[in-house]
């Protein structure tokens, strides 16, 4: 298959002379915590991800545990001249502790993400969420630039809980990305971040862009989830930080604000699809990654890029975005990330 022809925007991966669609696809989902996927649906969202003209994976090592790179190595292997740019992630296959942060554990970590992926050298690879201490520390990144040097990977970021972390480790100088929560429940990272990273030539993936389907909407008060979905089982950072989930806003909170931007939308543009337009058009993001569980989101999701190409409805939801924002959530959550 050659690689990818499509309307998508493409910007560059910070330093690494790559380029990537400016809508990704996050492949949590594929691997666990979202319930089932089974190998089937999880190939077809790749290839109707590709069709639609994306060219970056983002996944992890512990996303079932392994499955989610497991299922994009088979798709790459299948797909020779692909153009995707697969960005991994690395830390959490043990407690996260600045102590377990070593060069000889990136070193096991990166080889069994390379034999998952099927490929000689890493694309990126990013911290996955590690303590801040983990950040501050210079052996951290020397292990990385030998990574580098030995061709086990090609270029490395690091995935961040708060815009302090984010900012503090923007200054290393072979930092190609950092990835953030940014959607329109978590404006923090607008401020300051943002136009750091770009004065620094660092990429931006911005995560959990729809706040775990709180801006679907699809959600109403009484959906429910599966035991197996973190959407029940970490509400409150029971599992790993509550961030993660919802983007740390409380569910009913979030249905209202979700309904609030809604109203202010065109007739034919759904709440995802502004959402993720929205986050294309900030000032210093590179890529954004949402998740898709069927081919059909994941057309929807590339096809986002354009929803909001109308200056005054952009205008407007964006107007939105800040007041319901301001009003309801800044609180609570600009304090926290």
């Amino acid at each position: 298959m050659p690689p990818a022809r499509s309307s998508l925007p493409h910007r560059a991966l910070g330093h690494t002379g790559r380029d990537v669609s400016v809508i990704g696809l996050g492949t949590w989902q594929l691997g666990a915590d979202w319930g089932d996927v089974s190998d089937e649906d999880a190939a077809a969202v790749l290839a109707a991800s590709v069709d639609a003209g994306v060219t970056l994976f983002d996944t992890a090592d512990v996303y079932g545990d392994g499955r989610s790179e497991q299922i994009i190595g088979r798709f790459l292997a299948a797909h020779p001249g692909h153009g995707i740019t697969v960005a991994t992630k690395m830390g959490r296959r043990q407690e996260q502790r600045a102590e377990n942060y070593t060069a000889a554990n990136f070193q096991v970590w990166t080889d069994r993400s390379r034999r998952n992926l099927g490929v000689e050298t890493l694309d990126l690879v990013q911290l996955h969420c590690p303590p801040t201490a983990v950040l501050d520390d210079e052996r951290t990144f020397d292990a990385l630039d030998g990574l580098v040097d030995a061709g086990a990977i090609a270029a490395y970021g690091a995935s961040v809980e708060t815009v302090a972390q984010g900012l503090r480790v923007l200054g290393r100088p072979g930092l190609a990305n950092v990835q953030i929560i940014i959607n329109p429940f978590r404006l923090k990272p607008l401020d300051e971040f943002l136009p750091a990273a770009a004065a620094a030539g660092v990429a931006v993936f911005a995560r959990v862009p729809l706040a775990s389907g709180l801006l679907s909407g699809r959600y109403t008060t009484a959906t429910t989830f599966s035991a197996a979905d973190h959407r029940s089982y970490n509400r409150e950072g029971q599992a790993f930080d509550k961030g993660e989930t919802f983007s740390g806003v409380d569910f009913e909170t979030g249905l209202a604000a979700a309904t609030e931007l809604s109203a202010v939308l065109p007739d034919g543009v759904s709440l995802p699809a502004a959402t993720l337009a929205w986050i294309v058009a900030q000032p210093g993001v590179t890529a954004v990654i949402p998740g898709a569980r069927t081919p059909a989101q994941a057309t929807a999701n590339a096809a986002a890029a354009s929803a909001l190409d109308d200056p005054e409805a952009y205008a407007a939801f964006d107007a939105a975005v800040h007041e319901v924002y301001d009003r309801r959530l800044r609180a609570a959550i600009h304090p926290q990330w």
